[in-house]
């Protein structure tokens, strides 16, 4: 089945960046702080939930408060942010996204991540120009649903949601679309399995490419 849109909405981390390993890190940057043994990629997929705070609940077998949360938010970034330079872009980036613009059709890319950071990143990958709208997380401290923050970015480019089609690596960007009555595309490029992409009832591919193909002409 092909999915007609005339927009794609991207998500950031582990859809168009392959930065698993440095998420990996800054994961383990945590469970260290808080004096609990490292994950694997495959344990950290296991308790990936949105929001955030559940998944560090799980992991550390504890509640969270907000000052430990902040701690969490603190420990991670800091982690994150000092390998961010060796991530490098998915596959099928950046060439599927010039041919998605080459046809006449729009995108615009919308992060969990903080906007500060996230503008001169892509600027730096020389992305830019490709998205007619960049929106990052504004707040101090990460970790929440996208949902709303996918309707104020449709609405800020006056977008019909069921034109629109979100590109993403978790189940929070299904959740998101379903929200707003947006398609959605799943890959499994990030951090989520399979099976938890599949529960969503959208379509789930393994690469951009793969996901882009999905889309029709």
């Amino acid at each position: 089945m092909r999915l007609r849109a005339s927009h794609i909405v991207w998500d950031w981390n582990g859809t168009l960046l392959d930065d698993n390993a440095a998420v990996l890190a800054a994961v383990n940057e945590v469970c260290t702080g808080f004096g609990r043994p490292v994950l694997t990629w495959d344990e950290w997929r296991e308790v990936y939930a949105r929001p955030m705070k559940l998944s560090y609940e799980k992991i550390l077998g504890r509640e969270l408060d907000d000052e430990d949360w902040a701690r969490v938010d603190k420990l991670y970034h800091d982690r994150y942010d000092l390998l961010l330079h060796t991530c490098g872009l998915a596959i099928g980036v950046p060439d599927g996204l010039r041919t998605w613009g080459a046809s006449g059709r729009t995108q615009s890319l919308l992060s969990m991540w903080f906007h500060a950071q996230l503008v001169p990143t892509i600027d730096g990958f020389g992305l830019t120009e490709l998205f007619q709208r960049v929106d990052g997380l504004q707040g101090a401290v990460g970790g929440g649903s996208k949902a709303e923050h996918l309707a104020l970015h449709l609405e800020a480019q006056q977008l019909e949601p069921a034109d629109v089609v979100l590109i993403g690596d978790v189940v929070d960007d299904a959740n998101a679309a379903k929200a707003v009555g947006a398609q959605c595309v799943l890959v499994t490029t990030g951090a989520m399995s399979r099976t938890a992409l599949q529960a969503t009832g959208f379509p789930v591919t393994d690469s951009v490419p793969d996901a882009l193909s999905l889309l029709a002409d």
